[in-house]
């Protein structure tokens, strides 16, 4: 077994004052020929603005219609009218830029992602994210003939720890597919553990939880599903009896019978979204610090509307409620093992701790006492 962590490159380069902006393109299906542009945009994409702010965008000349700007809302489209709407570049808000490699070669990259970086373009952060920083320093630096680095998981804005990357397609499906295979087959034996036909990929997390667990492991098999949640486009993942299977094993590592928490370390068999907040406070121990899920593994706020004020280019402006990219709690991907999809050696991937998340004796041992 390659063992890999202990000796870290950083590399990172600052964001700029605002991103570059972005463009959204579609093509007209035949079942939306006819509609007016206004018609189209408000419809699809509700999500993205309300139709005072489409007619914000297509009055700023920010949509065009086979390249021609379009300025009257009431366009009729023909099918397979190429459109384009052009988001005007913004300042996105603050996220760190560096990162630690702790394992790279022709076709893995293992990183340390600190909290606060976003792993890919969403939302309000298109440029500030693990992929931006990943893809500049790959496309400069490696020799590989295949140079367009991907993470083939993610990890929650807030979570920090270690995000596996591909930097070839072989390498990509491979470990895409171990991530699939865990998810996909959940068994769990008379003893309440983790049992599957192939294990290619162990994950190993710490997390800091409110309140004191009293026994010494438990397993937890609730499901986990969507519920709408205004703000959240696609939907809040949450607790749920009709959702999917999702399995995490919890060992308690240290109480703080004083300070009312419990350090755990955390071992996920699937990789549902939000798992483990998810899956911690259902069992009435949320993560410390975590602005969204309470107690059941519900959100702590779920009758809240939508501002109707809107943002300089007319979409929703961000909810004051939490939202999943919130940050504040502690959680940390702490160890992965895997087998390498070219060379099927068996890696292991140790990231630091962050200090919050280290045992007593483990302090002990890093200052050196």
């Amino acid at each position: 077994m390659l063992v890999c962590g202990k000796k870290m490159i950083r590399i990172g380069e600052p964001w700029p004052e605002f991103n570059d902006g972005i463009c959204y393109r579609d093509t007209v299906g035949h079942s939306d020929a006819g509609e007016s542009i206004i018609e189209y945009y408000s419809r699809k994409y509700k999500n993205s603005a309300p139709l005072h702010g489409w007619l914000q965008r297509i009055h700023k000349k920010q949509i065009t219609v086979d390249g021609c700007v379009v300025t009257e809302p009431d366009t009729v489209l023909r099918s397979g009218a190429e459109l384009a709407y052009h988001r005007h570049p913004w300042k996105e808000p603050d996220a760190p830029y560096m990162l630690e490699f702790l394992y790279e070669d022709d076709d893995v990259i293992a990183l340390n992602k600190p909290s606060g970086l976003q792993v890919l373009p969403g939302g309000l952060f298109q440029q500030r994210t693990v992929l931006t920083q990943l893809q500049r320093h790959v496309a400069t630096t490696s020799g590989c003939k295949e140079p367009h680095p991907v993470p083939v998981h993610r990890l929650g804005r807030g979570t920090s720890g270690i995000l596996l990357c591909a930097k070839t397609k072989l390498a990509k499906s491979c470990l895409a597919a171990f991530f699939a295979d865990g998810t996909a087959v959940l068994e769990i034996s008379r003893k309440n553990d983790f049992r599957m036909k192939t294990r290619n990929i162990t994950k190993q997390y710490r997390a800091l939880v409110s309140g004191v667990i009293a026994v010494d492991e438990v397993t937890i098999d609730q499901p986990i599903g969507l519920v709408k949640y205004p703000g959240v486009a696609q939907g809040l993942y949450v607790a749920s009896g009709s959702g999917k299977p999702a399995l995490s094993k919890v060992d308690v590592l240290e109480r703080d019978l004083l300070g009312n928490s419990t350090l755990v370390q955390v071992e996920i068999q699937s990789g549902r979204p939000h798992q483990i907040r998810i899956h911690l406070s259902f069992i009435g121990h949320p993560l410390i610090g975590d602005p969204l899920y309470c107690t059941g593994g519900q959100p702590k706020c779920v009758n809240h509307e939508i501002d109707e004020c809107f943002a300089q280019d007319g979409g929703y402006q961000r909810p004051e409620k939490p939202v999943p990219g919130d940050c504040g709690y502690h959680l940390h991907a702490h160890r992965v093992v895997f087998s390498h999809p070219v060379t099927h050696e068996v890696i292991e991937v140790i990231a630091p701790l962050p200090s919050i998340l280290r045992t007593q004796r483990e302090s002990k041992a890093e200052d050196g006492m």
